[in-house]
């Protein structure tokens, strides 16, 4: 069977390349542009705050941006503003003591742990808690958690960022997952699609080592990541799509240059002015005239057509996946030309 993104717009050489640039800027932008929705309130730490809509966002953000720096070069804007955002990722959790508050409060959650795993990854850390998680992490509690196996990739990854030895073997974790398992490709849908893009993310530390990828993996994502693009490109499935490229993007070898030239306008074409992403559907106009938004505080700023919940995570998604094909791209680029 050959797979082929079908409905995705362009597919010449070189299309991905023409709006890679534009599309990690406004993505890239857009969240600078929201840093007040990613403050954490004042009650961060009651058990009635929905650590969905406070903490998890605010992680992301750390996270995505972390392998944006690391993939853009040193003197573009985009190197930098990624690294201001870590910067305030880093001062909304006070450095570190709010993890570990969350952490005393909640000793087995492995929320607070990987959060601050984004964050030792950058090379910030807090002595008290890494002094802590030492002592969680060799107790047999914290390696008998039962979690999904693709959430254990994730723990295990963030053992090795922090420094503690993980508690389980990767290679052991990684067989039990649907996409270690080379499940039957026509099986895909939506909850196994994210489970084998975060399981890929752990492994190659999110997509910064793609030497971690095991062959089998790598072959078996080569044959059957076009068509899976497709359907979600088909089903407007915006945010699932910006993972699966993101993933293409880690394969170990030469980038998938026909599949990353064929689906990555599609995806710019979903992006609003603004730079945000919405997470499915159809995409729509911005809610505001420009000059309701100007008279809104916003001068400068281009509308936003989508609630924050609706698209930051989508958004940060398309600046990571276009970070880290820009970087793929470029660089096969350069290496081919001074190979003739």
């Amino acid at each position: 069977m050959t797979a082929s993104v079908a409905t995705a717009p362009g597919g010449t050489t070189g299309t991905a390349l023409s709006v890679l640039p534009a599309v990690l800027h406004g993505a890239l932008g857009w969240a600078d542009a929201h840093r007040a929705d990613f403050v954490l309130p004042p009650d961060v730490l009651e058990p009635h705050t929905q650590v969905n809509r406070t903490l998890k966002p605010l992680g992301e953000l750390a996270q995505l941006c972390t392998t944006i720096r690391r993939s853009t070069a040193p003197d573009t804007p985009e190197h930098r503003t990624a690294g201001a955002l870590i910067t305030f990722a880093w001062d909304q959790v006070h450095a570190g003591d709010l993890l570990l508050e969350l952490l005393r409060g909640e000793p087995f959650a492995a929320y607070p742990y990987e959060i601050y795993a984004a964050f030792a990854g950058y090379g910030l850390r807090n002595e008290g808690f890494e002094r802590l998680a030492g002592t969680l992490s060799a107790t047999r509690g914290w390696a008998h958690t039962e979690q999904q196996s693709n959430r254990e990739l994730g723990l295990i990854n963030s053992e090795r960022r922090v420094g503690t030895a993980p508690h389980a073997d990767a290679g052991e974790v990684l067989a039990r997952t649907w996409l270690g398992g080379l499940s039957e490709p026509w099986m895909f849908e939506g909850p196994s699609g994210y489970a084998l893009t975060h399981t890929v993310f752990h492994i190659t530390d999110w997509c910064c080592l793609p030497e971690r990828m095991p062959a089998h993996i790598d072959t078996y994502l080569r044959a059957w990541l076009p068509p899976w693009i497709d359907g979600c490109l088909e089903s407007l499935q915006w945010d699932l799509t910006g993972e699966l490229l993101a993933v293409a993007a880690a394969l170990p070898g030469p980038p998938p240059t026909e599949l990353l030239d064929a689906a990555w306008p599609a995806l710019a074409a979903a992006q609003a002015p603004s730079g945000a992403v919405p997470e499915t559907g159809p995409t729509v106009a911005p809610a505001q005239a420009p000059q309701e938004a100007a008279s809104a505080g916003n001068a400068g700023q281009e509308p936003d057509p989508y609630p924050f919940l609706a698209c930051y995570h989508s958004t940060l998604v398309t600046a990571f996946a276009a970070a880290l094909s820009l970087k793929r791209l470029t660089t096969h680029q350069a290496e081919n030309g001074a190979g003739q």
